[in-house]
C-alpha cells in the first residue's frame, strides 16, 4: 500500500447519505474515492480502473451484495469490506465465505471503518513485493507456504488461490503449529481487533481453509478443532 493519496477506494452503497459521508471522510484523509449505487455501476467502475479496496453494501437495488462479492472475487483479488445493517450479520458470514475480507455493521463510526481499511490494506501490501528471504518458505505435508510471495503451493506444485484473510490465518496457524490458539487470539493476530460475542468470521475462515487444504474437510487432519477453545495446526512445518 502506498500513501493514502495513491490509494483508490470504491464505495458501493445505494444510500446517498452514506456514500457522501464515506467520500468526505476518506477524501479528507487523503484517499481517492469513487462512489457507485448499484451492481451495474460497480462493474463499470472496476473495468475502468484498478481499485485498492471495495466497501460493499449488501443491499443494492439491482443485485444482491453477496452475489456481487462473489462475482468480483471470481475476476479480481481486490480486498472487499462489507457494509451491513445489524440484521444482516448472518449474511456477513456468507460474504466472508465467498471471499470478502472483513465487515463492519451499520451504524458505524468512521474511525472504525478507517482502521479496518488500513488493516486490510496492510495485509495486502506485501502481496506484490519480490521475495527477499527464501527461508520464509514453510513446508508441511508437501505444501509450500511462501510468506514473501504470499503464495500457497499444493503437493503437485500448483498454486492454490487464497484471499488475504485466508493467507493470514494459515500463516498464523503454521507458525504456531502444535499450539492451541483461541478464537480471540486468532482474531487479534489476523485482523487486529477484538472478536464480538456473535462473530463467526474465524470459524468461517477456518472452514474455507479446510476446503482448500484438507483431503477430507469434514474430517480435518491439519487444522483440528479444540472444543470450546479454538484450533490447532497439527503438521510440523520445515
Amino acid at each position: 500500500m502506498g500513501s493514502p493519496t495513491e490509494t483508490q477506494i470504491l464505495v458501493v452503497d445505494d444510500d446517498p447519505r452514506i456514500r457522501q459521508m464515506l467520500q468526505r471522510y476518506f477524501e479528507h484523509e487523503g484517499y481517492k474515492v469513487t462512489c457507485v449505487a448499484n451492481g451495474s455501476e460497480t462493474r463499470s467502475a472496476l473495468s475502468a480502473k484498478p481499485f485498492d479496496i471495495v466497501l460493499l453494501d449488501l443491499v443494492l437495488p439491482d443485485q444482491d451484495g453477496i452475489d456481487l462479492a462473489r462475482e468480483i472475487r471470481r475476476v479480481s483479488n481486490v480486498p472487499i469490506m462489507i457494509l451491513t445493517g445489524r440484521g444482516d450479520v448472518v449474511d456477513c458470514v456468507v460474504g466472508l465465505e465467498v471471499g470478502a475480507d472483513d465487515y463492519v455493521v451499520k451504524p458505524f463510526h468512521l474511525r472504525e471503518v478507517h482502521a479496518r481499511v488500513k488493516s486490510i490494506l496492510r495485509r495486502y501490501q506485501t502481496r506484490n513485493k519480490p521475495a527477499a528471504n527464501p527461508d520464509r518458505v514453510l513446508v508441511f505435508e508437501g505444501w509450500r507456504l511462501d510468506s514473501d510471495k504470499r503464495k500457497l503451493l499444493n503437493p503437485d506444485n500448483v498454486e492454490v488461490e487464497l484471499s488475504t484473510g485466508e493467507f493470514e490465518m494459515l500463516d498464523v496457524l503454521v507458525r504456531n503449529a502444535g499450539r492451541v490458539l483461541s478464537r480471540d487470539l486468532l482474531m487479534d493476530l489476523t485482523r487486529h481487533r477484538q472478536r464480538g460475542p456473535f462473530d463467526r468470521s474465524i470459524d468461517t475462515q477456518i472452514s474455507r481453509l479446510r476446503r482448500k487444504i484438507e483431503i477430507d474437510p469434514a474430517r480435518p487432519k491439519l487444522i483440528k478443532s479444540v472444543r470450546s477453545v479454538g484450533y490447532v495446526f497439527t503438521a510440523r512445518p520445515a
